[in-house]
């Protein structure tokens, strides 16, 4: 996507959207463009090349003939007028705008909620002082600190800009894509580790986040889990005044997840720290406020002022924002408080018992245990216990050591690790694999539309972003004929509403064709929406697996929870899950009466 223009009008500031890929030469909408360009005797619509802009100073009649351009290559959007001096950097006529900044705070964690393509990378690059905001004047190259020092309003930003402007801001950042890092850096974890360590705390960080038996291992030889707990001590060695964190929690098990929310608790008492955090639960125990950023994806975002978290995230789930007038998305997300949902289960589709496999040192084992006819299981555990072992050996792609497996069931398998390195564009994939059925039809609506995908069709696949291939590959293992399918990691890379689109995709799906599904995830609220029962994984990480139930939704969280240690209680507005402050009266009380997954507010 890419700004076309903006001008003032009845109090609002419009601004055009032209979506490059549904503007190709020969596309409808190109040949639309093409008639109209020039027509007025200006250059409202102008042509440059086999590309189209249109420009800031578009009279009237060009601003309607751009409105209706077929294919919906063109999007008109209002914005308030008090955002005229809020605008912080615009990167070209045609590119993202960003609406205020994020504030950093002393001795607290900063949060922000809000879905990716919205500016949050840009607000980092201001903040640690990469970029100099240039206040919506992108001819200007030589943007000055000065300028936007001015524009701001006295308060802890702006003498946090100053700072940076004078160079006495050192930054540490933990990247969003953690899986990428093998392909940049080379080496053994504790050689690269020990060349980071800026602060002296080498042996204390390994030991935090038990990390010490990776030490010797190559950073290729890493799972998921395990190089986002190495990136995450690679930020935490450096001597650093402000520490920003992409999405930490990624491809780590909740037990993880509590691990690294007191190591980022704690470093916020000797710096400023900025976390962006996808998973809600998690983002509730560890910011002490957050902002909201909303916008359109690819085109603009606003950062709203700052509100506490468990404020922030009833307002987002809500999808109002009462200050702002706004709203951000059409129906709120809603958590069930909470009845068993699958009291009557149908016939069994795909059956097990005994189950043994051996990779290397580690040994997996399995109970008796069956999915039932539009049963949606949830898979949960520690990381390293056989969880992806065990939905492959279910899907016929991994051969099992001993027991059995029974059922005609077909199957449909999304992998955890996603393949985007095909030349060819979305809507070409999907013909590919599931043909004619994501084009119309309640699959259309409830699948493609509501994962957005429908926004992708023509862009190519290897150019996809990790929250974009998890979306299509979603979509593609739905839209198989099959009985049973199998998800694994479905969240991974999505923001908070992209994941709550697909957990209720994977239920509708399930509930419509009367079909069935198991789901391996580590994100609470995605378990609680997408499951009417638990598969409970349990055992030590790397060397042994065993695989219980499934249970009901409530027994499985309870029994999970209780392993981890960790008690959830739920919020008394929202009903959604929130975990308990260690050795608080609400956490004491659950782990008395055995409720570790509270259903009463």
């Amino acid at each position: 996507m890419c700004y076309g223009w903006y001008h003032w009008h009845g109090g609002h500031m419009r601004v055009a959207v032209l979506i490059e890929e549904k503007c190709k030469p020969k596309s409808e909408a190109y040949d639309y463009l093409k008639k109209w360009a020039g027509s007025c005797g200006g250059e409202c619509i102008k042509m440059e090349g086999d590309k189209f802009r249109i420009l800031e100073s578009a009279c009237p009649p060009c601003f309607i003939r751009a409105k209706h351009c077929p294919g919906g290559a063109v999007i008109v959007i209002n914005l308030p007028e008090e955002l005229k001096t809020d605008m912080m950097h615009r990167y070209s006529l045609n590119g993202f705008r960003l609406f205020r900044l994020p504030t950093p705070s002393k001795e607290s964690v900063i949060g922000i909620l809000g879905p990716n393509g919205m500016g949050k990378s840009t607000a980092i690059n201001a903040l640690s002082g990469q970029i100099v905001p240039n206040l919506g004047d992108w001819r200007n190259e030589d943007s000055d600190w000065d300028d936007v020092i001015d524009v701001l309003p006295r308060g802890e930003l702006r003498d946090f800009l100053c700072e940076v402007q004078k160079g006495n801001i050192k930054v540490a950042i933990k990247p969003q894509y953690v899986d990428h890092l093998p392909k940049i850096v080379e080496g053994k974890v504790g050689k690269l580790l020990k060349s980071v360590d800026e602060r002296g705390v080498y042996e204390n960080a390994i030991e935090e986040l038990g990390i010490d038996h990776l030490l010797e291992r190559e950073l290729h030889q890493l799972s998921g889990g395990e190089l986002q707990r190495v990136a995450i001590g690679a930020t935490i060695l450096r001597d650093a005044d402000v520490y920003f964190f992409d999405e930490p929690s990624s491809y780590l098990d909740i037990f993880e997840r509590m691990r690294v929310v007191k190591i980022i608790q704690s470093l916020a008492k000797k710096a400023r720290i900025i976390v962006i955090e996808h998973d809600l639960a998690v983002l509730d125990v560890l910011a002490d406020l957050t902002h909201i950023v909303y916008g359109q994806k690819g085109v603009f975002g606003i950062f709203t002022p700052a509100r506490s978290t468990r404020q922030a995230i009833n307002v987002y789930l809500q999808g109002f924002l009462p200050e702002e007038n706004v709203r951000i998305r059409d129906k709120p997300i809603r958590f069930l408080s909470h009845t068993e949902r699958f009291s009557e289960k149908g016939h069994e589709l795909i059956n097990w018992g005994d189950i043994e496999k051996n990779l290397g040192n580690f040994s997996l084992h399995s109970q008796r245990g069956a999915v039932h006819q539009s049963e949606v299981v949830g898979v949960v555990g520690p990381n390293g216990t056989g969880k992806s072992t065990m939905i492959k050996i279910l899907a016929g792609q991994m051969e099992y050591d001993g027991g059995w497996v029974g059922g005609e069931a077909s199957i449909s398998y999304k992998p955890q690790h996603l393949d985007g390195e095909m030349d060819c564009t979305v809507q070409t994939w999907l013909d590919a694999e599931i043909g004619a059925k994501w084009r119309t039809g309640e699959f259309h609506v409830n699948v493609v539309k509501a994962m957005e995908v429908d926004q992708l069709l023509l862009k190519n696949v290897a150019k996809l972003s990790g929250g974009e291939l998890q979306a299509v590959s979603i979509v593609i293992c739905l839209g198989r004929e099959a009985d049973v399918y199998l998800l694994d990691e479905p969240s991974a890379h999505l923001d908070v509403n992209a994941r709550m689109e697909a957990a209720k995709a994977i239920r509708r799906t399930m509930e419509s064709n009367e079909k069935s599904a198991f789901v391996i995830d580590h994100d609470v609220y995605f378990i609680d929406i997408v499951s009417d029962s638990l598969m409970v994984f349990e055992g030590e990480g790397g060397l042994n697996g065993l695989a219980t139930g499934p249970y009901s939704l409530r027994e499985g969280m309870n029994r999970f929870l209780k392993n981890v240690n960790v008690t959830f209680r739920r919020d008394h507005d929202s009903k959604r899950p929130r975990i308990n402050k260690s050795s608080s009266r609400k956490d004491r009380e659950q782990r008395q009466s055995g409720d570790f997954y509270s259903y009463l507010t």
